[in-house]
């Protein structure tokens, strides 16, 4: 008899970072704070008899990955959020679908706002 496969939802949630992106100069000098939510789908049937790090998808290293791409400044939030996204599917081959919501807190807007966000959502095609 075949085991089923168990597929989990992982959520790093509200990870903030400081970082430069914005195509006002003032705002990559400056800079200011990003808030980034990831939600995982992976299959864990494995890991869940193992209980082997090496088996499951480190969430760890979401991320240390998460954390670089912020770093590196971009003029756009699509353009941080889709290079999270891009490394994700990159560095786990495990990974099902990924969500990656990457939000400017206080942005320039000439107004009073909590943030403006960009959510990306990816699924890998597991066709050849």
């Amino acid at each position: 008899m075949t085991k089923q496969s168990t597929i989990a939802t992982i959520d790093l949630e509200e990870m903030v970072f400081y970082a430069y992106h914005g195509c006002f100069k003032e705002e990559q000098i400056v800079g200011n704070r990003f808030q980034v939510n990831i939600t995982l789908k992976t299959d864990v049937t494995i890991p869940m008899e193992s209980d082997n790090i090496k088996d499951a998808l480190n969430y760890v290293n979401v991320y240390k990955i998460t954390k670089e791409e912020i770093s590196q400044t971009s003029h756009l939030l699509e353009h941080v959020t889709g290079r999270i996204i891009d490394r994700l599917f990159e560095n786990f081959t495990k990974l099902l679908y990924a969500r990656v919501k990457v939000s400017k807190m206080n942005p320039p807007m000439g107004g009073q706002m909590k943030c403006v966000s960009i959510t990306l959502e990816r699924e890998r095609n597991m066709s050849l």
